[in-house]
């Protein structure tokens, strides 16, 4: 059956850059062919400038975004250490888990979904925690929370940021900010398909690193003979097969931002988000998130009182091949998220979509 063409303006995966998608056709490289090497060596590279970080070890984890959230609690977290985690939606529980699994005593700092995470709250919920997590960019909220003021008062504690929904969508600028740990996603901001997870440590952290995690694929010093800090050293420890075509094809993405230049990408994801916020309200929707912390590259919307949120979704897709998402937990019905990511960051897609709910809401 073939597959059919689809506006992907969900939470993620977005559609790929042109230049992601025609690297996966490029000649397939072994995992340590001296070309593939070079490949690896400059997209860590290019993520340092896109993470705002000079972190030796930054590197394309082999997994999905979700494996970086798991990399960065099960290396740095074990038994007993405390963990400060703010929750303001799903992407805070599930550190919450994650740090629970490692064997951590978790704080759990609780929020009302939709809202930014309150740093002096989380600061006050323990006075020394090893670890500190919370989410830049909430995918199941669509708010944005600030950083800087968790890294401001961390103290001792390491600063750990979830950037899923935030790397290549708006500003991420982790040493000037402070975080010490940070994962994301290929699928969303950057224009690549699902398949990697950006990853970057300082040097702070890794001295505090658990020396043998309990998970042995994504043992960082292993990894890291292979890929971030192997970088030019002129040797390779072979760890695990790394998905070259996809590490090709982020490469290539990332270039495609580079060319445009960050400040540039950065403010059309700005405007795409505003013109798609003042339609929505123009038709008399509500948006969800907190006013003065509403991601561009995310929006999430009321769904109409007496609107069947589910049935609205199929139609989309049914009749204009045109993917946006539900909410999740407690606002599955009653939330769209719809997300102007990667090349879907342009007017022509906010015309798509608010034309397109006019026409199946009637408005």
């Amino acid at each position: 059956m073939p597959l059919r063409a689809r506006t992907l303006l969900g939470p993620g995966p977005s559609n790929p850059y042109p230049e992601a998608a025609v690297a996966l056709a490029q000649p397939l490289l072994g995992h340590l062919d001296p070309v593939f090497l070079g490949i690896l060596d400059e997209t860590s590279e290019r993520l340092r400038t896109v993470f705002g970080t000079a972190n030796r070890r930054t590197l394309p984890l082999s997994a999905t975004g979700s494996a970086g959230m798991e990399a960065s609690f099960v290396n740095t977290v074990g038994p007993g250490d405390v963990v400060v985690v703010a929750v303001n939606g799903l992407f805070g529980e599930r550190m919450v888990d994650v740090a629970s699994r490692c064997g951590a005593e978790v704080v759990q700092v609780d929020h009302e979904w939709g809202q930014p995470v309150d740093a002096a709250r989380v600061l006050e919920a323990h006075p020394s925690p090893k670890l500190i997590a919370a989410v830049h960019a909430e995918t199941s909220t669509g708010v944005r929370s600030d950083l800087e003021p968790l890294a401001a008062g961390k103290g001792d504690a390491l600063l750990l940021a979830d950037c899923v929904t935030s790397l290549g969508g708006i500003p991420v600028r982790l040493d000037e900010w402070g975080v010490d740990l940070a994962y994301s996603g290929s699928q969303k901001c950057l224009g690549v398909a699902p398949g990697l997870a950006p990853f970057t440590i300082s040097d702070r952290a890794w001295e505090r690193r658990i020396e043998k995690p309990r998970s042995w694929y994504l043992d960082l010093g292993m990894l890291g003979g292979y890929a971030g800090e192997a970088a030019g050293s002129g040797g390779r420890t072979y760890h695990h097969t790394a998905p070259t075509g996809m590490v090709v094809s982020l490469h290539a993405g990332l270039g495609r931002l580079l060319d445009e230049g960050l400040e540039a990408v950065h403010a059309r994801h700005a405007e795409a988000g505003r013109l798609l916020h003042e339609g929505l309200q123009e038709m008399g929707l509500e948006l969800f998130a907190a006013e003065g912390h509403r991601l561009p590259e995310l929006t999430t919307v009321r769904v109409p009182e007496g609107v069947d949120s589910a049935a609205v979704r199929k139609e989309l897709l049914e009749r204009y091949d045109l993917e946006i998402g539900g909410g999740v937990g407690a606002y599955a019905a009653t939330v769209w998220r719809i997300g102007l990511m990667g090349p879907n960051a342009a007017p022509d897609k906010v015309a798509l979509v608010l034309a397109a709910l006019r026409e199946v809401l009637g408005r």
